[in-house]
């Protein structure tokens, strides 16, 4: 075998194996039994989000945010509106694809949902920037300081507290 045809033979042994795979799934279920994750309940906390307590949580850190940063009365407005941007819609469990009605659409009709929620989680994140940018603006460099150390998650690193 020529050293230029082993990677294409891997490639394409893998490939056949990930085919094999997925028609060894369950047919029952399909996409939904999928996204549902293991009945062990291993993956409980991400499908059972309680928005109010997820609202909460944004709550405490913006106003933990808000008086580090010593607002002024020059910069209210522009905190009222990302804070505003960045509230939780109330109905945002509602938003999420039912399961049960996901299952009776086709394959591209269930790409075409999906690719629909995905435009409009980009569009409230764009409008999120947005407004974080117009209140940063706002910030003196020593305020730009406090909110570029709080604003970003930190990945298990303790947050800074200035």
């Amino acid at each position: 075998m020529t050293s230029r045809f082993k990677p294409t033979l891997l490639a394409g042994l893998l490939a056949l194996s990930g085919v094999a795979a997925l028609a060894q799934m369950p047919s029952s279920g399909g996409h939904a039994a999928m996204m549902a994750g293991p009945a062990d309940g291993m993956h409980e906390g991400m499908r059972h989000r309680d928005p109010a307590r997820m609202q909460a949580r944004m709550d405490k850190h913006a106003a933990e945010l808000k008086a580090r940063l010593k607002l002024t009365p020059a910069q209210e407005g522009a905190w009222t509106t990302l804070v505003a941007a960045h509230k939780m819609p109330a109905d945002m469990m509602a938003k999420r694809p039912d399961p049960a009605a996901m299952e009776k659409l086709s394959t591209p009709e269930r790409l075409e949902r999906m690719k629909a929620l995905r435009r409009q989680h980009m569009t409230a994140m764009d409008q999120r920037d947005e407004a974080t940018k117009v209140f940063y603006a706002t910030l003196t460099p020593e305020q730009q300081k406090v909110f570029d150390a709080s604003a970003m998650p930190h990945h298990g690193r303790p947050k800074a507290k200035p």
